[in-house]
């Protein structure tokens, strides 16, 4: 899978690409990424990527033109020669919610394109143009687009299979289901006079799994019961919802 990233910061990636997740499927062949500087497609000397708002108001406008020729640019690198069309995605509070569906989604696809905004945001033509896909990662405002595409990249790089060295983690993951994640326990088995569950230390495996199957509907039903909504449920979780519901 490729990832690109157009910005006007191209250094904020540096430590991002040298660690973690996408720097372990980058090493083993798994993610190629590439960073762009937006900068280096401006149209004058002072390689200007903002100006002021027509019609006044606060704040800068990202400028169209370097966008479009950076995305012109990536769009000509289609990798091993082949007809592969990039999915462009704008950081951007007015988009889709992103979620454990949409980071699934997008690591279906071959290559994805973030586009990261700074200031008062794109002139609106960016959008008309080019018909991104318009992502948010949540209903507040950063300074700039560039950790909202980290974040998901990372979630979408862990997907790719073979990146996470150990794929049943990734199984286990909260959301993965559609529900938080169980607890975890490690040792030592009591600190401060808290003890690890003594089921986890029974060695029955069927029972170990439905203590965690338990918890992680226990946890979704008092953290985040708006998921349990939408999740899905087999027998046996449906089961044991029911009965914490009445419990409560």
């Amino acid at each position: 899978m490729r990832i690109d990233f157009l910005t006007i910061f191209p250094r904020m990636f540096d430590p991002f690409l040298a660690e973690g997740v996408i720097a372990r499927g980058i090493k083993q062949g798994l993610l190629e990424v590439r960073v762009w500087d937006l900068r280096e497609f401006a149209g004058d000397k002072h390689r200007s990527t903002d100006d002021e708002a027509y019609g006044g108001g606060p704040g800068m406008v990202m400028l169209a033109e370097p966008i479009l020729r950076c995305v012109d640019a990536v769009r000509s690198e289609r990798p091993d020669g082949g007809q592969q069309v990039p999915h462009l995605v704008l950081t951007s509070p007015q988009g889709r919610r992103f979620e454990q569906k949409t980071a699934a989604e997008l690591g279906e696809r071959e290559w994805v394109v973030f586009v990261c905004g700074r200031y008062e945001g794109f002139d609106e033509r960016v959008r008309e143009i080019l018909q991104p896909d318009e992502i948010s990662v949540g209903d507040f405002v950063v300074s700039g687009g560039e950790l909202p595409a980290m974040l998901m990249a990372d979630a979408i790089g862990r997907l790719i299979e073979g990146v996470v060295g150990n794929s049943d983690s990734v199984v286990a993951d909260s959301f993965y289901e559609g529900l938080l994640d169980y607890p975890h326990y490690t040792r030592p088995e009591e600190i401060r006079g808290h003890r690890v569950p003594e089921i986890l230390l029974s060695g029955h495996h069927e029972n170990i799994r439905r203590w965690r199957k338990e918890q992680a509907l226990r946890q979704t039903l008092r953290k985040r019961p708006d998921l349990l909504e939408a999740a899905e449920l087999d027998d046996e979780a449906r089961e044991i919802l029911k009965r914490l519901e009445n419990e409560t």
